[in-house]
């Protein structure tokens, strides 16, 4: 399937196919919902996903490492490191991590602006200083790097029927979405990092702090007040799913289902969440593999159709190294 997904891609350089493939693994390793959406997508657009996926998953796991004895001036140390080799691969030059090779030709056949990359790593910086958030705006310019910017660099390589900046936005709010998912469902294990994500206003609405977080984290007892707080943060979060959702049929046809899979997906990791008694303090909640393959399933009736008539997708030439 690997070399089936570089040749569409008609990427020949022995370098760039291997650095590709490393995306490849990253991806499937960990993104599990997201590996299972890009299959559905042409296999000569899936490695270009598969390097901004594992660029992303690259930086993150430096800022969550916990493990080094130096800890954050360790992290600060490595991320600075990748934002220079990015910064290189960026303007020619040899990238020193094959992620970074990959993600570097990704932005240029695509033609993905540098600054989102840029906004990206300076949300990852902060998280090796910022550990609470007190508004829903100030989460807000946190995600805006974090996770609006990889909905806008996913786009160019999705491919859009209308002009970008209308699908821009839509695009963001999808980013967006999908993070609010994640922290609602992994409150538990944010807290082990003495993080919480979710607003302090939002949590203390229903009479929701840190201490309680951490109580209820301690004992593995539960608190209705929690309950409440995690309903409201999943209320907002559909919110940002009901912004994002005009923006799917704003994409190429033959990248749809893909998309919409993951926004399916992502969106009944909510539902999981309820169902699991609102329980993300003690226990990551997960859509069931039997239901991920129904949904898939379900997309993979509407591609055929689509690429029928698909266009290749639009991209420069390879750049010489």
């Amino acid at each position: 399937m690997t070399r089936r997904e570089l040749d569409a891609a008609a990427l020949t350089d022995p370098a760039l196919r291997s650095a590709y493939a490393g995306c490849r693994r990253l991806n499937a390793q960990h993104g599990k919902t997201y590996f299972l959406a890009t299959r559905l997508l042409p296999a000569a657009r899936r490695p270009a996903v598969h390097a901004l996926y594992a660029f992303a998953r690259l930086a993150d796991d430096i800022v969550d490492d916990l493990t080094a004895p130096a800890e954050r001036t360790d992290r600060a140390e490595r991320l600075q490191a990748l934002s220079h080799d990015l910064r290189t691969a960026m303007n020619g030059g040899p990238a020193h991590h094959p992620v970074v090779t990959a993600l570097a030709h990704t932005a240029y056949r695509y033609r993905i602006p540098h600054r989102h990359f840029d906004d990206f790593l300076t949300s990852m910086r902060s998280d090796l200083g910022t550990t609470d958030y007190g508004t829903l705006d100030a989460l807000r310019g946190y995600m805006h790097g974090s996770a609006a910017v990889i909905g806008l660099q996913m786009l160019p390589v999705l491919g859009h029927v209308t002009p970008r900046d209308e699908a821009a936005p839509h695009a963001a709010a999808l980013g967006e979405a999908f993070q609010l998912t994640n922290f609602i469902r992994d409150v538990g294990e944010d807290l082990d990092r003495d993080r919480v994500y979710l607003p302090a206003d939002l949590l203390a609405a229903d009479g929701v702090d840190r201490d309680l977080l951490r109580w209820s984290r301690r004992t593995g007892r539960s608190d209705p007040r929690i309950t409440r707080a995690l309903r409201s943060a999943i209320a907002l979060t559909r919110g940002f799913y009901a912004q994002a959702e005009p923006g799917l049929d704003m994409l190429e046809p033959v990248s749809r289902p893909c998309v919409r899979t993951a926004f399916v997906l992502y969106g009944e990791i909510l539902d999981a969440v309820a169902r699991d008694g609102y329980a993300s303090v003690h226990r990551r909640s997960a859509v069931p593999l039997g239901r991920r393959a129904a949904v898939a399933a379900a997309g993979l009736a509407k591609i055929t159709a689509a690429r029928l008539g698909a266009p290749a997708a639009r991209v420069l030439e390879e750049p010489s190294r």
